[in-house]
């Protein structure tokens, strides 16, 4: 015999409100799903008879969860009126923070992007770092044309690492202000719900949504941009680590090949870190000692690319299947993404050349694949983190 809960409100398992709110949830996310459809069309995809899918239809109405969008078009008799999500619903919100810029973007809850802005930082100072974020969440909810207060969740990438437990970020050395209690300072100056996450598993989530990860449960992306990072999916979750540092391998020694510039007799010691072998300032050096002068990693390797300057990229591949092979003998995933500004600069020319490094020192023959996911992988991963959260929360509250 089912027992009531005494609190208030309480939904029971088999009662009348929670049959209705799993049946709403379900036409939302089909509509989400499919797009526009129609009282019939939500009936026989939910399996409801047609009146009980009209009555979802005029609660989800009631409470501006759907809207009216347009009539469907093509069969016989009058046209039959289209519902869709309504988009100003809920608002997500996606951050990016690097130690040169932070980039915000609003979607609606279709998912498709209203409104993005980007703040530059100058220099190192901790100052002002959180308030950073809200500047570029206001601008970008300015250039939405909504108010800040419609954002109803953000979700915040950094390069480092929250501690699972305590929040607290490691791991973000290029983040001066970040060690502290930001995420605090961030819920109160933003007045909604915020999550810190680290940025190549919003990358990795982007990949898994938009990119070459669609499908996989098993899974790594390797980032190389400023810095380096792995993110790692597991039977379709993260690892994360006990302290939430699990994927910082640019902190890993790594083994050089003995014909790599770095061993040569004269060259500048280095510590064979896979960071310092294979991060911003070694790109930009092996860069400089192959004629090529920029400031940016991603410039370099496409120039190295364009000119067929096979000499920079081979030691580079050389240098990332060493970083690499290690991950493959633990983890021996079946699926390697290849994402970071440097890595997506080498494109395919790139990828086979690490592939066939990997084959001299690594016995796991996982697939490579370039990262597919359009613009800012990071922002796109973090918004879709925060759209998931805004839908379940208007999704589960049942009407």
């Amino acid at each position: 015999m089912a027992t009531s809960d005494s609190t208030p409100g309480a939904t029971t398992p088999g009662t009348p409100r929670l049959l209705r709110s799993i049946n709403d949830r379900s036409a939302l996310e089909l509509l989400v799903e499919h797009g526009p459809l129609t009282r019939t069309r939500i009936g026989a995809l939910t399996g409801l008879s047609k009146p009980t899918a009209s009555q979802l239809v005029d609660r989800l109405l009631t409470v501006d969860l759907v809207v009216p969008a347009g009539t469907a078009a093509g069969g016989p008799g009058p046209s039959a009126q289209l519902y869709a999500v309504n988009p100003a619903a809920g608002y997500a919100g996606g951050v990016d923070v690097t130690h040169t810029r932070v980039t915000a973007a609003i979607a609606d809850l279709t998912g498709a992007p209203v409104g993005e802005f980007e703040i530059p930082v100058v220099g190192r100072s901790a100052a002002g770092s959180v308030e950073r974020v809200r500047d570029a969440l206001h601008g970008a909810a300015e250039a939405a044309g909504i108010a800040p207060e419609a954002v109803r969740h953000v979700v915040v990438g950094v390069p480092g690492a929250p501690h699972p437990e305590t929040g607290r970020l490691g791991f973000a050395r290029d983040l001066p202000g970040w060690h502290g209690g930001n995420l605090a300072r961030l819920r109160e100056l933003l007045g909604v719900r915020v999550d810190v996450e680290n940025d190549v598993n919003l990358a990795a989530i982007a990949e898994q949504h938009h990119g070459q990860a669609r499908g996989a449960d098993d899974f790594v992306v390797l980032w190389l941009g400023n810095g380096i990072g792995l993110a790692i999916v597991q039977d379709g979750r993260f690892v994360r680590g006990a302290t939430g540092g699990a994927g910082e391998i640019g902190y890993m020694p790594v083994a050089l090949d003995p014909d790599d510039p770095a061993l040569r007799p004269g060259a500048k010691p280095v510590k064979n870190t896979f960071q310092n072998l294979a991060g911003r300032p070694a790109v930009l050096q092996l860069a400089r000692e192959h004629g090529i002068r920029v400031a940016d990693p991603g410039e370099a390797v496409r120039r190295a690319v364009e000119t067929g300057n096979t000499a920079l990229l081979t030691t580079l591949a050389r240098r990332t299947a060493r970083g690499l092979a290690p991950v493959l003998a633990v983890l021996d995933p079946s699926l390697v993404v290849l994402s970071g500004d440097t890595l997506r600069a080498g494109g395919d020319v790139l990828k086979d050349l690490i592939e066939h490094e990997l084959h001299a020192v690594a016995v796991p023959r996982p697939t490579l694949a370039v990262s597919t996911v359009e613009g800012n992988p990071v922002l796109a991963g973090a918004l879709h983190a925060a759209l998931r959260a805004v839908r379940e929360d208007l999704f589960s509250r049942g009407v």
